[in-house]
């Protein structure tokens, strides 16, 4: 027993000093570009900027998706928070993927290849800039790139740069005695109350703050002495098969003469297992009553290939425009059920509103792959040329119908520019949009289901038959090597009014922003039961049902940051969005968040939810 714990104090030590070093680090790259960890960094610029500081290389792909179109500003504990993400990359990494373009391992590109994809691949080279890495005498010779000797140089750089930061911080005691960030004192997680007008912070990376993704237990930014649990609470929830306490969402017969709209949308899951899902403006001219509805899109279904998608939960939440785009208040939220239908029912004033639709990610998560072998895509026919076999012409159908959001059979650029960024990062302009419509088949200036195909077909062929760059497109999109969709789940919103025509158009295609966060502790809050912490009146327990899931948020009123544990072990056929039957959630002073979503496992059984909420 001695040895087994010294083994774990060892180890509880070498985990803290590599924290110690791994913040170090993050404080190195933050102060070569910034004055103070306290000042934030104020644009996707100087982002990249500091990236490469600390020995990274960001695509513009990866910045995107840290800043996106909500984004004015990112912190220090956001920066952190991108560095555990994108690891640097390394030798090993970078060499498979000079080895896809040359097959035959000689070691080198011929700069006639190199230049031709630098410039028209990928996020694409000005030619000046692929000319300046061919002139490098240190790694090119005899008009070919030496790779291997590329790759040795990009490393040193990288790991140069750390040093200078490392040195800088070194030099300067005043900076090396700051407090960095808000590390010891608050916390950047949560939802400041009173909430006037929160910060805009990372959209992307604060949805996962809020609610960690499956498997997470969030453990505070600094390495930090172990606690003992203090005060303690228990809520708990019984439910019999199938129960559902909310009313069922009624659709009278009048609503047949309503107006309606549509959209369709896609909840996809990322490497890291985040949630990013499309957004939507809708307008209503004038004050109705309206009926707005979300549930999984029931597209193809190839007997014998489940369908993941079905069983994933929805909501929506319905956000009324002021002033500006930030100043948005809740209006309601999809809380009545019609079997996997659910739905929110009341009057609208006329105005614009925001949709942001939601899913729990207890459903809709990363599984371990239990595939063996690759779907074929292309083969050469009698006649050499390459042909879509069937199965995957199947996932294209299906991945057509998922991304022709307004249902009319055709995409039009703004359909076609969702799909371009969710599965390469970039957009198609006007004029490579008029390419398109040269050689592919269009109606009304937009893409038919041929069209893509074909679009589809010639990727193919500038691969000359080489799926990778098609794999990358099926991964993006959810589909796993078998072709089955096991990470995304297509969805379609309906709007009915009673007195005038609705608009709804999809805006962003991004994680869950602050203002969906704060929408959903809300409406946990106002409806859900409220438990204050035995000998800790300043901690609140919020638990709620709506329809098949049970929502809890911690709200903490005191002036300093708490770290509760949370137990779920004595719940029965529960499944929680953490993964686990036991963490640790940080929430920070003056704030809420939500500590977790818990589904059935199994819907046909009875489940009990019994948590036990304990202050460390």
């Amino acid at each position: 027993q001695k040895v087994t714990r010294s083994e774990s104090s060892q180890a509880k030590k070498s985990q803290h000093a590599e924290e110690a070093i791994f913040y170090m680090n993050c404080r190195a790259a933050y102060l070569t570009v910034l004055k103070s960890s306290l000042e934030n960094i104020k644009s996707k610029e100087q982002l990249s900027l500091v990236l490469q500081q600390a020995g990274r290389n960001p695509s513009q792909k990866t910045v995107n998706k840290y800043w996106t179109s909500q984004t004015t500003t990112l912190n220090f504990d956001d920066f952190c928070t991108i560095l555990k993400k994108e690891k640097p990359a390394t030798k090993t990494e970078l060499l498979e993927a000079f080895g896809k373009i040359d097959p035959d391992n000689t070691g080198y590109i011929l700069h006639d290849e190199l230049y031709k994809i630098l410039t028209t691949r990928g996020e694409k080279m000005t030619r000046d800039e692929a000319n300046a890495i061919i002139k490098q005498a240190d790694f090119n010779c005899g008009g070919k790139l030496d790779y291997n000797k590329f790759c040795d140089l990009y490393m040193t750089t990288s790991e140069q740069c750390c040093q200078t930061a490392r040195e800088k911080l070194e030099v300067d005691g005043r900076l090396r005695q700051q407090q960095f960030g808000s590390q010891t004192e608050t916390s950047c997680e949560g939802i400041t109350l009173p909430v006037s007008k929160p910060s805009p912070r990372i959209s992307r990376k604060t949805d996962h703050k809020l609610a960690p993704a499956k498997g997470d237990s969030r453990t505070p930014s600094r390495p930090s002495s172990a606690q003992s649990c203090k005060a303690s609470i228990s809520a708990t929830v019984s439910m019999g098969a199938g129960s559902n306490r909310n009313t069922k969402l009624i659709e009278p017969d009048t609503m047949k003469e309503w107006q309606c709209a549509q959209s369709k949308g896609c909840f996809y899951l990322e490497e890291d297992g985040e949630i990013i899902s499309h957004k939507y403006r809708l307008h209503l001219p004038q004050r109705s009553t309206v009926c707005i509805t979300i549930k999984p899109l029931n597209i193809r279904q190839v007997e014998g290939k489940p369908c993941h998608w079905l069983s994933v939960d929805t909501a929506l939440y319905i956000l009324k425009e002021n002033e500006t785009q930030e100043n948005l208040q809740l209006v309601g939220f999809t809380e009545q059920q019609n079997k996997e239908m659910f739905g929110w029912r009341g009057e609208l004033g006329s105005g614009v509103y925001w949709l942001l639709p939601f899913t729990t990610g207890c459903r809709l998560k990363k599984v371990k792959p239990q595939i063996t072998g690759e779907a074929k895509l292309v083969y050469r026919g009698e006649d050499g040329e390459l042909v879509l076999t069937k199965e995957f012409r199947a996932a294209l159908l299906d991945i057509f119908e998922t991304i022709d959001l307004d249902g009319n059979g055709l995409l039009s650029l703004e359909e076609y520019n969702f799909f371009e960024l969710r599965t390469s990062g970039e957009k198609c302009d006007e004029e490579a949009w008029a390419v398109c419509k040269e050689n592919f088949d269009m109606k009304k200036n937009e893409l038919t289901r041929q069209g893509f195909m074909d679009l589809n077909l010639m990727e193919a062929n500038d691969r000359e038959g080489d799926p990778s760059d098609l794999w990358v497109t099926l991964l993006s999109l959810g589909y796993n090597k078998a072709l089955e969709m096991t990470e995304a789940c297509p969805f379609v919103i309906d709007i009915y009014a009673e007195k005038c025509k609705p608009r709804i158009k999809a805006i962003y295609l991004e994680a869950g922003s602050w203002q969906l966060n704060r929408a959903i502790c809300k409406s946990v809050v106002n409806k859900g039961e409220a438990k204050v912490m035995d000998g800790c009146e300043n901690i609140i327990i919020y638990t709620y049902r709506a329809g098949r899931r049970i929502t809890s948020v911690i709200e903490n009123k005191s002036d300093n940051k708490v770290i509760i544990h949370v137990n779920n072990e004595q719940s029965k056929n529960c499944l929680s969005n953490r993964g686990l039957t036991a963490f640790a959630v940080e929430v920070a002073p003056k704030s809420m968040m939500v500590s977790q979503h818990v589904m059935p496992l199994n819907e046909q059984e009875e489940w009990l939810y019994n948590c036990v909420y304990s202050l460390l």
